[in-house]
C-alpha cells in the first residue's frame, strides 16, 4: 500500500516496528519515522494497516503513538480489520484531538495490493471521505462509503465470516474427498464447476489440493476476525452459530501449527490421518 503511494508521487513518511522491512520503501523514496507520533507530525492524511485491536491501539495512543503527532485537522484512516468499539473509541480520541476518522478497512491480499486493486469498505462522514479519496485511489479499485464511523469495521468482519464459514466447509469437502474412492481431481473440478464454486471456493481448492501454504491471508488473522465477528454480534444480541463453528476449526489449525500459513492451511489438521 505504502509503495502504491510513493509511485503515485505521494510524499510518505511510514512507521514500522521491524526498519529492515521497511528499507526497500526508504529506497524507492519514502521518509522512515523513528515512531508512529514522528511519522504522522505534519501530514493531511495518516493512515494505519495493523493486525488487530491491540496493535492499533499501540501504533494510535500515547506519547509516541500517531494521534499524539496528528495536526488538527488530519485525517485518520484506520485500514485495519478491528472491532467496532475499538474504531468507535479511536473516533472519539480522534475528535478531540480536532482530526477526524474513517474506518477503512480493505478486501483483497497481498497481490491486490500491489497492484492497487484493494477495495476500501468506508465508514465515517463523506466529507472526511472525500478529502482522502485521491489518496485511496491510488491503492484501490473501488471505495464504499458504507455509512457512518463503524460501518466499515461492522462490513469488514461480516464478509470475513462469510470467507472463513467458506474456506472451513471447502476443507472438510477436500478432506472428506481425500478419504474416499473419488478421484480428488475430478471431484474438485466437479466442485469448481458446479453451485459451490463461489470465487473464494475457487482460490482455496486448488491451494488446498497443492498443500500451497505459503501465505496470502495469515490463518491466525482469519480467526482472529471470527473471534471479533461472534463479539460484534453478541454485543447485539445475536448468535452465529455456524461462524463459531468454523472458528473453533481454525483455532485446531493454530494449535495444529498452521496459523502462520494461508488460512487455507485450515485444512491440514484435518488430514492428520493421511490423504488417499
Amino acid at each position: 500500500m505504502a509503495r502504491r503511494l510513493v509511485n503515485a508521487g505521494f510524499p510518505v513518511t511510514l512507521y514500522n516496528r521491524s526498519r529492515e522491512k521497511a528499507a526497500d520503501l526508504v529506497h524507492a523514496g519514502a521518509q522512515l519515522a523513528e515512531s508512529p507520533r514522528a511519522a504522522a507530525t505534519g501530514a493531511d492524511v495518516i493512515i494505519s494497516m495493523v493486525a488487530d485491536d491491540g496493535a492499533s491501539r499501540a501504533v494510535w495512543l500515547g506519547d509516541t503513538g500517531a494521534l499524539a503527532g496528528a495536526a488538527r485537522g488530519a485525517v485518520l484512516v484506520e485500514a485495519s480489520t478491528l472491532t467496532v468499539g475499538w474504531v468507535r473509541e479511536l473516533a472519539a480520541a480522534a475528535t478531540a484531538q480536532g482530526c477526524e476518522l474513517l474506518d477503512a478497512p480493505v478486501t483483497g491480499s497481498k497481490s491486490h495490493a500491489a497492484a492497487g486493486e484493494l477495495n476500501f469498505l468506508v465508514g465515517g462522514t463523506a466529507a472526511a471521505w472525500e478529502r482522502t479519496r485521491p489518496v485511496l485511489a491510488a491503492m484501490s479499485r473501488t471505495q464504499t462509503h458504507v455509512g457512518p464511523t463503524g460501518s466499515g469495521a461492522l462490513l469488514k468482519l461480516i464478509n470475513n465470516f462469510l470467507c472463513g464459514v467458506q474456506a472451513a466447509s471447502a476443507a472438510e469437502a477436500l478432506a472428506l474427498i481425500e478419504r474416499t474412492d473419488l478421484d480428488s481431481a475430478k471431484a474438485v473440478e466437479f466442485l469448481l464447476g458446479a453451485a459451490p464454486g463461489s470465487p473464494l471456493v475457487k482460490t482455496l481448492l486448488p491451494r488446498m489440493q497443492a498443500h500451497e501454504l505459503t501465505p496470502n491471508f495469515k490463518l491466525a488473522l482469519m480467526a482472529k476476525d471470527l473471534a471479533y465477528s461472534v463479539k460484534e454480534a453478541g454485543a447485539l444480541g445475536m448468535d452465529l452459530p455456524l461462524v463459531k463453528a468454523a472458528l473453533g476449526t481454525f483455532q485446531r489449525a493454530i494449535a495444529a501449527g498452521n496459523g502462520d500459513d494461508d488460512f487455507s492451511a485450515v485444512v491440514e489438521p484435518m488430514r492428520s490421518r493421511g490423504t488417499k
